[in-house]
């Protein structure tokens, strides 16, 4: 069993730029998603996946994730994915012996900027960045799923 415990913030400036690498552009859309699960397709460059998750609480969550053909997964998010997509580039930044992944959103998003940290478990210990601003990890409106039908746009 896959086990994701991830945090998410909202940042206080660009401070994070100057160590991000080049960047991965990401189109993803929500095959099925409600409150208890989502299965969601995913294209980040030239490869592709499907995700299951499943949140039990609103740090930890089950997670499986499985490779699929790149042109499988383009059809999946152009023919059944229509209205329910997200469109960001994903940064990574090492800081402090962890990896932040830092989602600049665009489309209907745009504006949004949220940094995201894995950990080993709920309670681990990590430096907060000067960048990093106010933790949203348990407001349901930053998940991604409730980002592709209730875009920051329209808050």
């Amino acid at each position: 069993m896959a086990i994701e415990i991830e945090r998410k913030f909202l940042l206080r400036d660009d401070g994070w730029r100057a160590a991000a690498d080049a960047g991965t552009r990401m189109r993803q859309g929500y095959l099925a998603s409600d409150p208890a699960a989502s299965v969601r397709v995913r294209l980040a460059g030239e490869r592709a996946w499907l995700n299951i998750k499943s949140a039990s609480t609103p740090l930890r969550r089950l997670e499986y994730e499985y490779p699929i053909p790149l042109a499988d997964a383009e059809q999946m998010l152009e023919r059944l994915c229509a209205g329910h997509r997200i469109d960001k580039t994903r940064y990574r930044v090492r800081h402090a012996g962890h990896v932040w992944e830092i989602d600049v959103f665009e489309g209907d998003n745009a504006g949004l900027v949220v940094a995201e940290i894995e950990l080993g478990h709920e309670d681990e210990r990590f430096e907060r960045p000067p960048w990093l601003g106010e933790e949203v990890s348990n407001d349901p409106r930053y998940y991604n799923m409730n980002l592709a039908t209730h875009p920051f746009s329209r808050w």
